[in-house]
């Protein structure tokens, strides 16, 4: 069998980790063939391939980004994209696909296999907000970053008394912030999940500075006050229709001076979250997915994709992966308010 793989969406750490696991069992265990997609979508799109095969992969483990490049090609957008990636795939003698990544990626996966086309997808997001897993391979890294850099903010907002902002991803989803938040010692998590109350946030600032300490804030790109807006960057989109955010943590500084008195500056921790090495494990989360789902290729489980359940790699329907996006819950939040002030 020859068997195509490809990467979409934003580089995570672990990608190359999947890639490995993959094709070490896929050749080793089944005599599989590998052929590399590259940039994502755009790869099988336009037929631009490279060579996957056991020397390939060694030594990628520790790697971050991915050796098979990516991009946020959308081909659903382009007038008969997926069909065109269908005639290309056989074209190629390309027997079933491995598509790894996100909720837009595993779009693509699934309108792919409704045409008939033989698909596994693999989950990807530092988010951590697709459903049909517990968890996402680069989720872990992305949380120890921010983690660290909170720790380090904290000594600074002491030494100099002022209100230290650190703006974290999270489009939709704050599971980051709300993990890295906790993890840090946070003063404050805001999250797009529940619209913040701009006095509350002051009132959690003032109680800080009374007890002589200086207080850390943690923000998701995505949250906003209430009745207020979407802080971005443009009004420019990608080609899934997502506009560019972050801004919400200079906005929330120059409001925050505004209303106490006291110096605020931010910190944008951006794509840092999501380069270099991935964590321990992320390496170990990816290792088993890429093993369950080249398994998924050799059963011929198509329109499926590979899961975190408990400690268990199960397999769910692509659907149940695109369909509903994973958020953090009312209630999960409720506890790290707890720390608040």
């Amino acid at each position: 069998m020859r068997v195509g793989v490809l990467t979409g969406g934003g580089d995570c750490p672990g990608l190359n980790a999947v890639i490995r696991a993959v094709v070490r069992r896929g050749v080793a265990d089944y005599g599989f063939e590998f052929v590399g997609f590259r940039d994502g979508w755009k790869g099988p799109l336009e037929g631009l391939t490279m060579d996957l095969d056991i020397d390939t992969v060694r030594g990628v483990l520790p790697r971050g980004g991915t050796i098979l490049g990516s991009s946020r090609t959308n081909p659903i957008k382009v007038d008969g994209g997926v069909e065109k990636i269908t005639a290309n795939l056989a074209d190629l003698g390309v027997d079933a696909l491995i598509a790894i990544g996100g909720e837009d990626t595993l779009g693509v996966a699934t309108a792919l296999t409704q045409l008939g086309f033989p698909v596994v997808g693999v989950p990807k997001t530092i988010d951590n907000d697709l459903s049909g897993t517990d968890y996402t391979f680069g989720f872990d890294t992305a949380v120890t970053i921010a983690t660290e850099a909170m720790d380090r903010l904290h000594t600074t907002a002491e030494s100099h008394h002022r209100i230290l902002i650190c703006e974290v991803m999270g489009r939709h989803a704050g599971w980051i912030a709300l993990h890295s938040g906790m993890a840090g010692g946070a003063n404050a998590i805001l999250i797009p999940e529940v619209p913040f109350d701009m006095d509350e946030v002051v009132g959690w600032v003032n109680s800080r500075f009374e007890t002589n300490y200086a207080p850390i804030i943690c923000v998701a790109e995505g949250a906003l006050p209430k009745d207020g807006n979407l802080i971005t960057k443009d009004t420019t989109l990608d080609a899934f229709g997502h506009v560019k955010l972050s801004g919400i943590g200079e906005w929330l500084a120059g409001a925050l001076e505004a209303h106490t008195g006291h110096e605020a500056r931010t910190t944008v921790l951006g794509h840092v979250q999501r380069g270099g090495s991935p964590t321990a494990f992320d390496r170990v989360l990816a290792t088993r997915f890429g093993l369950n789902a080249i398994e998924s290729v050799k059963d011929r489980a198509w329109g499926t994709m590979v899961g975190l359940r408990g400690t268990d790699i199960v397999r769910v329907p692509l659907q149940e992966a695109t369909g509903t996006l994973k958020t953090v819950p009312i209630e999960r939040y409720r506890e790290a308010t707890a720390f608040f002030g």
